[in-house]
């Protein structure tokens, strides 16, 4: 025995054959005043023995060790929540290192302050073994016949003693439930404690009867309820009671109030529309389709929400949505699933910059064979059941997503599953679908949009949403027959018709991937909602030329997501409302002998109410959130013109500059001309001055190898984490499409390497029919919005454009000083400082008015920008 380690009760390190450095002791009580009791001498002899005593206090309980033991008390908080818990109690452990004491506050109340047993017993199974690698020896005390399996299985079995604790005539007895590495015969021994001394009881007589005192749960013990359980129980309760008349109004309020702060947000702006939109019985119907426990998300919320505004505040508009049986698998099961699966730590890095992206690949492997507790694949196979074989998408609906001012556009994944085979087959691609969403929480681009937006240090969980896909089978293929995404507010106003307040609905034919990911091989159909028939293009042939052709669909046969043609579809898959989506193009394809089709919607637009119920619909959810909102739907014909709308997201739209501004007439000279433009420009009209150009030469790009195109995009991002341009106003110019995946239409740069421009404009010389990508409501264009980025396009060899290349040749390059290994691309990238090209008192300056779709980029007297306007609401 180790003379310093000790219960302070010899008697007792009898019975335990020697207290050991490294473990950890958790005794199990009726009382705090009994393992108070325990704590004493445990803290007496540690200062006797001058052993460094660590005090977690964070229970509202009376102090377990009075002034005057010499105790080092660290105050913590577990409202912050369990990440934030957890990482200082962490830091403290660490920070003392080897051969410290503890004594933890009773861990009980842990349960109801973090609103689940499961979130203890991870704390237990995070904390425990580092204890136990410092060999320090460590006192937990919990409350008896308290918690549910969740939270005692973790304990026991992760801890060195599971020590029961009972009184009986004044007398304190204790029974080994658990010890580990000492002789089993220690199991269920009760010792009593008699002066100094703990005897064991061998008597049948005295050992029944203090035995049957105790109070044990029964055979009741496999069923006891968890905070959880007991919460919504007597939350039903409530309900069922006030339905009756037993309760009054405002005791049901609070225990709503109580619930949304568990199950749907703690974000206090969308409490507000939830207090306002939901009741209590909402909630409980939410808790009948749960898994697991915990917040729902942002994306779940937001689904509900928009259906609960337009059912209190545009029952018309209710009547045509489609009935939903979404499942919702709540954010503790994420937390459990990378705490059982030893992926906490690597997780942890994540709140510091420098760290914030080591390990990524290793973790995302790690968290692709991961493995869940049984109790949750329970509930996920009865959830599978439930569908059958029909396809279902598993929905990324973290913590953070889709409150204001953090949308997470495509930052995690969202996950088709087609659903067909055996059950076991069905029942392992589920299991594989939610381990790909939890992966992507680990993904580089996630989380540089974390660290862009200050989030790192926020509590990140993920929740998913399951949802039954909208839409019908068609042969071996299940699509909708319209998905889309709409926006309350348009930001591109293409024609003077057009008002941006109306909103604008981009529509595909098929799963809505073809209008949220960029098909850099397709186009879609934008619809301004106050002027349908007003499209960007101008003649029939440019509507066939620029309309959708292929469409994203899910092949039951093949048990796959897949994409085709959209006249094959038409062959292959009879009974799609042909007259409400497409137009008929009496030319011919060659080598075929039937009519050619285009997805033109016409017939959606102009036959039906579609378009007014979408700017209605949009309008009252913008009303309720109070801000511009953008949405995800799908649409689907009962028959004949009769539709009903799935509102599948609803968020609010982070658009900057939704007023109108009257900006300054100003002559602008061809010698100061730089860049003008004329179409395809979204974003807030402004004047500003321009800090910095970077300018890729279109010829020299046109002529890489795809591979070096690569290297290109990811120089790109070394200039843009370069140091010193963090006020700067940058406008950044290259040839085709920004953030492609096809390196022979534009660059296919990442959002994160070019998150720190102001102005991003395509110049149009890839190919002659690549027209520039206005894809509103897909992730990279909602990036741009929602940082305030202008978005603007060049045709050079359209009137009234212009490009001056030989401004940006002739002028010093600046690439090698932000990036001295860059020298061999300094002829093909020009980084332009506009200090370096004007004189005393001129600038370059930006004028853009988005609603005239007009800009130019010319060098002027600096005194222009004292006549900014004011903006015009």
């Amino acid at each position: 025995m180790c003379a310093d380690v000790t219960t302070g009760l010899p008697g007792l390190d009898k019975v335990l054959r020697d207290v050991m450095p490294g473990d950890n002791i958790v005794w199990q009580v009726d009382t705090v005043a009994d393992y108070q009791t325990l704590v004493l001498p445990y803290a007496r002899a540690a200062r006797e023995a001058s052993r460094r005593l660590i005090y977690f206090r964070f229970a509202s309980h009376e102090k377990l060790i009075p002034d005057g033991f010499g105790a080092e008390i660290h105050a913590l908080d577990p409202r912050l929540g369990f990440e934030s818990f957890v990482t200082h109690v962490h830091q403290v452990i660490d920070n003392a290192g080897r051969h410290a004491i503890y004594v933890f506050d009773c861990l009980s109340e842990l349960s109801s302050l973090w609103l689940a047993d499961q979130m203890l017993g991870n704390f237990f199974l995070l904390t425990c073994p580092r204890l136990c690698d410092l060999e320090t020896v460590t006192y937990f005390g919990i409350l008896r016949n308290h918690h549910a399996s969740f939270a005692l299985n973790p304990i026991k079995e992760t801890t060195q003693f599971l020590l029961d604790v009972f009184q009986h005539n004044g007398r304190m007895y204790v029974r080994p439930i658990k010890v580990q590495h000492r002789s089993p015969s220690l199991m269920n021994t009760v010792h009593v404690w008699q002066d100094e001394e703990f005897q064991p009881i061998t008597s049948s007589v005295p050992l029944s009867e203090a035995l049957a005192s105790s109070q044990w749960p029964g055979l009741r013990a496999d069923t006891r309820l968890g905070f959880w359980r007991r919460i919504f129980d007597e939350a039903q309760h409530t309900f069922d009671e006030a339905r009756a008349g037993r309760c009054s109004p405002a005791e049901e309020k609070e225990v709503f109030e109580r619930l949304s702060g568990m199950v749907l947000s703690r974000d206090e702006a969308m409490l507000r529309l939830v207090y306002q939109y939901l009741s209590l019985a909402d909630i409980l119907e939410i808790r009948d389709r749960m898994l697991g426990i915990g917040l729902i998300g942002g994306k779940a919320l937001g689904m509900l929400l928009a259906r609960a505004i337009l059912k209190r505040d545009a029952p018309r508009l209710y009547k045509l949505l489609e009935a939903h049986d979404s499942f919702y698998i709540g954010c503790d099961v994420f937390y459990t699933f990378l705490i059982r699966n030893g992926l906490w730590w690597i997780r942890q890095k994540g709140p510091s910059p420098d760290t914030a992206l080591e390990g990524l690949e290793e973790a995302r492997e790690q968290i692709l064979q991961g493995r869940f507790p049984d109790y949750t694949m329970d509930q996920f196979l009865a959830m599978l059941d439930y569908f059958g074989e029909s396809p279902y998408i598993v929905r990324s609906s973290s913590l953070l997503e889709d409150a204001y001012g953090n949308a997470f556009a495509g930052k995690y994944d969202s996950v088709f599953c087609a659903n067909q085979g055996t059950r076991e087959q069905r029942f392992e691609s589920l299991l594989d679908t939610v381990r790909q969403v939890y992966a992507s929480t680990m993904s580089e681009k996630a989380l540089r949009y974390r660290m862009s937006r200050g989030l790192l240090d926020r509590d990140e969980q993920m929740a998913l949403l399951v949802m039954r896909v909208s839409g019908a089978r068609y042969g071996d293929k299940f699509l909708p027959q319209i998905a889309g995404v709409g926006f309350s507010f348009n930001p591109y106003v293409w024609h003077k018709e057009i008002a941006p307040r109306a909103g604008v609905v981009r529509i595909v034919f098929g799963l809505g991937t073809r209008a949220v990911d960029r098909a850099d091989d397709d186009h879609t159909r934008l619809v301004a909602l106050n002027a349908p028939s007003r499209r960007p293009e101008s003649t029939f042939d440019e509507v066939c030329e620029y309309s959708q052709r292929r469409v994203d669909y899910l092949d039951l046969a093949a048990n796959r997501f897949e994409s085709g043609h959209f006249l094959d579809l038409v062959t292959e898959a009879p009974g799609l409302p042909l007259d409400m989506v497409a137009s008929r193009d009496r030319a011919v394809l060659p080598g075929q002998g039937s009519t050619n089709y285009a997805l033109t919607f016409d017939g959606l637009l102009s036959s039906t109410p579609f378009v007014q119920n979408m700017r209605d619909m949009l309008k009252t959810l913008e009303q309720a959130y109070g801000t511009p909102v953008d949405i995800e739907f799908t649409a689907n014909f009962l028959d004949g013109r009769e539709y009903q709308i799935h509102v599948l997201q609803c968020r609010p739209l982070q658009v900057q500059g939704v007023e109108r501004m009257t900006l300054p007439a100003v002559e602008v000279g061809d010698a100061e001309r730089i860049v003008e433009a004329r179409g395809a420009i979204i974003g807030p009209s402004r004047l500003a001055a321009v800090d910095r150009l970077i300018y890729i030469v279109p010829t020299l790009y046109g002529r890489l190898p795809l591979s070096q195109r690569y290297e290109v995009a990811r120089l790109l991002g070394r200039i843009n984490r370069a140091p010193g341009a963090d006020n700067e106003t940058i406008m950044l110019l290259g040839p085709g499409r920004w953030g492609t995946s096809s390196p022979d239409l534009g660059i296919p740069v990442h959002f994160s390497e070019i998150s720190r421009i102001a102005i991003l404009c395509e110049i149009v010389t890839m190919r002659e029919n690549l027209i520039p990508d206005v894809s509103l409501g897909t992730h990279f264009l909602n990036e741009l919005v929602e940082m305030n980025i202008l978005y603007m396009a060049i045709f050079p060899e359209q009137q009234r454009n212009y490009l001056n290349e030989q401004f940006f040749l002739d002028a010093p390059n600046r690439l090698c000083e932000l990036v001295p290994a860059a020298t061999r691309w300094q002829e093909m990238i020009r980084i332009i400082d506009s200090k370096d090209v004007v004189g005393p008192d001129r600038l370059v300056l930006l004028l853009a008015d988005t609603g005239r779709q007009e800009a130019t980029i010319f060098i002027g007297d600096g005194d222009l920008l004292s006549k900014r306007p004011s903006p015009e609401y």
